[in-house]
């Protein structure tokens, strides 16, 4: 078992086709995970993720703020509290609406157990 404080672990550009995000690997295989990773985004007002499309599932946790989730051809609203299921090959980015930061926990397969995960932290 490990416990540790999110805070202990650096945050990073999220990569190309994202703007004012970080992302945090909390859990991956570095902590010994062979299935599924965590991670904790940090999107700043105004801030985006790529528009996207994957072919495997992720689950998402909006702990803090408030935005938007561009799909095929809608948007949806997120707050803080709301939990979100992607489902594979569905367009999809999330988008910073709001004065105060977006904080939201994402889990994604490995790699090595799915197809090919997205270069970008934000798969």
């Amino acid at each position: 078992m490990k416990i540790f404080n999110s805070d202990s672990v650096e945050p990073k550009d999220a990569g190309a086709g994202t703007s004012k995000v970080k992302v945090r690997w909390l859990i991956n295989e570095e902590k010994g995970a062979q299935n599924f990773f965590m991670r904790l985004f940090e999107i700043e007002s105004g801030g985006y993720t790529p528009l996207h499309v994957h072919n495997w599932e992720h689950e998402v946790f909006i702990l803090e703020g408030e935005g938007v989730i561009v799909c095929e051809d809608e948007e949806k609203l997120f707050r803080a509290g709301d939990a979100v299921f992607i489902s594979p090959n569905e367009k999809h980015q999330f988008r910073n609406i709001g004065e105060n930061l977006v904080k939201l926990l994402c889990l994604i397969p490995n790699k090595k157990n799915s197809e090919t995960v997205s270069s970008c932290g934000c798969g």
